[in-house]
């Protein structure tokens, strides 16, 4: 997965910080909706591949598998949850009511779950990211 981005500044020999223009669901631009309840620049630490100084226009890359996993972890497992509590109210015959109830519970119990685990597996898993090249047009960043 790549992005472009604009390198702020120097960490060290191999590290650099850059900015980027978060993606959204809703086609990266905020404006569509104005739902966006988080600031459209996201700040992360990159290895620098190509020696790229602050304002340099740059493209970062992370692997895809990566991101996909927070997706899943962040956006999937509560759902799961969700109906499982139905479905496990509804195969030990509870009303309509507490099924409900149940399915609530589990995504209440996936939310928990994120939270305790979180900073576990951002250290088993971190999402980095490497300046691979300049940006090929940087005035259209």
């Amino acid at each position: 997965m790549t992005q472009d981005a604009t390198v702020t500044r120097i960490i060290n020999n191999d590290m650099a910080e850059v900015v980027a223009t978060r993606t959204t669901a809703c086609g990266a631009n905020c404006g569509n909706c104005e739902s966006c309840m988080f600031d459209e620049k996201v700040r992360a630490e990159a290895r620098n591949l190509i020696n790229a100084q602050p304002g340099d226009r740059v493209v970062i890359s992370s692997k895809s598998s990566r991101v996909f996993s927070a997706a899943m972890l962040v956006y999937v497992m509560p759902l799961v949850l969700f109906l499982a509590g139905y479905a496990i109210a509804y195969a030990l015959g509870a009303s309509e009511g507490l099924c409900i109830a149940a399915s609530f519970l589990g995504l209440v119990l996936g939310g928990v779950i994120l939270v305790l685990s979180h900073k576990k597996w951002k250290e088993r898993n971190p999402i980095t990211f490497d300046i691979i090249r300049f940006a090929e047009n940087p005035e259209e960043l």
